[in-house]
């Protein structure tokens, strides 16, 4: 019960934030912010920078579930493009502010398509996805970063986000997948392919060799 006042206390204040700068929007954004864990709404209170961050994140999810919902339905997935739904996921995950955004988007992007519109769309069942990643990681031994520790997160986040600018410069249909591949290598061998152009350019090469085999088994030739 304590716990639960205690949320409702939060979405008070959160709502009184919000209202003067999004009035029409104010009750789904509180909304979408209190599914987020609370030790992270209560520093929103008082860190006006994650609190913009979070609304920036939870109105381009907002905008991405209103476009995606005519191609919600299975007959529509294969129109909807990998690295599209890649960004649309990226956004919502970041949310969490796990520290793991890009790593935890790969994972999820091995599903299906349908699987994935189904998670843009039911942000209950992305949370438990989240936290499963989440624990998967754990127990491959990498090392969860807290909320708190910002400067690990930031360092984490950084590195997803100057490999994405990089990939998507050499092949921008498929960064987002090939981003998310190459993130779940060690972190000493990622920063020597982020230090050596070509050794980035041939990982790349790979990562989209193996991507178009798992795609079209037909030409599963390519990767080898």
């Amino acid at each position: 019960m304590e716990n639960d006042e205690d949320l409702e206390t939060l979405g008070e204040k959160l709502y009184d934030l919000i209202y003067p700068k999004y009035t029409e929007m104010t009750p789904k954004l509180t909304g979408m912010l209190l599914e987020l864990p609370a030790s992270v709404v209560s520093q929103m209170l008082y860190d006006e920078a994650l609190l913009s961050k979070a609304l920036e994140r939870a109105l381009t999810a907002l905008t991405s579930l209103d476009n995606s919902e005519a191609v919600s339905h299975t007959d529509d997935a294969a129109s909807v493009s990998s690295d599209s739904l890649g960004e649309q996921l990226y956004d919502l995950i970041d949310l969490y502010n796990t520290g793991h955004t890009q790593k935890i988007t790969g994972m999820l992007l091995e599903q299906k398509k349908e699987v994935v519109l189904q998670l843009l769309s039911d942000h209950s069942l992305l949370e438990e996805r989240v936290q499963f990643a989440l624990k998967t990681l754990q127990e491959q031994g990498e090392e969860v970063t807290d909320v708190s520790d910002s400067s690990d997160r930031e360092e984490v986040e950084s590195t997803g986000e100057t490999l994405f600018n990089i990939v998507h410069q050499l092949d921008p249909t498929h960064c987002a997948d090939i981003t998310g591949m190459l993130l779940e290598m060690e972190p000493g061998t990622l920063k020597q392919i982020l230090s050596d152009r070509s050794m980035l350019e041939v990982a790349v090469q790979r990562a989209k060799s193996a991507l178009e085999g798992a795609l079209n088994p037909a030409h599963t030739e390519m990767s080898a």
